[in-house]
């Protein structure tokens, strides 16, 4: 082994320094290296309106920028020109991410089916200060539909599905984390390669169903301001496309893809009680 190979197994085995925990743009660096590919959704518009009153409808100039609207809980009724970043999932089903410039500190992120006209919403949102045991980032769902689509299949909601479940996600050469999903409101984590190896924490997060095999996770952590939304295939394609949140090293809002595959390690059933 050459002096350069061993320093190169060196960096990538050694553990972080336990004390000094990596900002949140130290560890998403990269972290979108193994994303599905960007879709363009150009000339295109969709109409979604969910519970608690919610419309917001999108119109898509073309590749990176969107107009929206939207009248309830986004309370955008005059409009907004933003970017936006799309991933086709699946053939019907598509990932779309609004990291707002018009609204700072906040992002909007929805997924639908152009099959059963469903349609799930997150609102990601930074409070301006932070609070002692309570994740900065905020996050807030609701279940839709797809305007002008016969409606289809169940509604999307919250599932105790992923309970049990032990995965790890390979989001780069350099970015290898475990999952193990603890109940219904949190889940554990830890760094396996990457910058933040050796550090893991147990934080809150969030999962509904929307599909068969299709899983919106959310995860909001505690000890650095940041929060994402993910989709997890976990039917053939074994892949996971998603979005951060958070504040920066300098203090500053960020917005981060991410995305990569999944290995599933195995799962765990309780023979009575249940977590919550």
């Amino acid at each position: 082994m050459t002096h350069t190979e061993a320093v190169a197994v060196s960096r990538s085995t050694d553990a972080a320094d336990p004390a000094h925990w990596k900002t949140y743009d130290e560890f998403a660096a990269g972290i979108d290296t193994y994303r599905m590919p960007a879709a363009d959704l150009g000339g295109t518009a969709v109409s979604l309106r969910f519970d608690e009153d919610t419309a917001l409808s999108i119109t898509f100039e073309d590749a990176t920028t969107a107009t929206w609207t939207s009248d309830g809980l986004l309370s955008a009724s005059g409009g907004n020109r933003d970017p936006y970043d799309a991933v086709r999932v699946r053939d019907d089903v598509y990932f779309v991410s609004l990291p707002l410039e018009s609204r700072a500190r906040e992002a909007i992120t929805v997924v639908w089916s152009t099959m059963s006209g469903r349609a799930m919403l997150v609102h990601s949102a930074i409070a301006p200060e932070a609070t002692a045991g309570v994740p900065q980032v905020g996050q807030t769902f609701a279940a839709g539909v797809v305007e002008g689509i016969t409606v289809t299949g169940a509604k999307p909601g919250p599932s105790r599905d992923l309970i049990g479940m032990r995965n790890v996600y390979r989001y780069s050469p350099n970015h290898l984390y475990e999952h193990v999903y603890l109940s219904s409101e949190r889940y554990a984590w830890q760094c396996v390669q990457g910058e933040q190896r050796g550090h893991g924490d147990v934080d809150m997060s969030t999962v509904w169903r929307f599909e068969h095999g299709l899983y919106l996770f959310c995860f909001r952590e505690f000890v650095i301001p940041v929060a994402s939304v993910w989709l997890h295939d976990l039917g053939y394609a074994l892949r996971t496309t998603g979005v951060f949140l958070g504040i920066n090293g300098q203090g500053a809002a960020q917005h981060s893809r991410a995305g990569g595959h999944i290995y599933p390690l195995g799962r765990v059933s309780y023979p009575d009680v249940e977590p919550v």
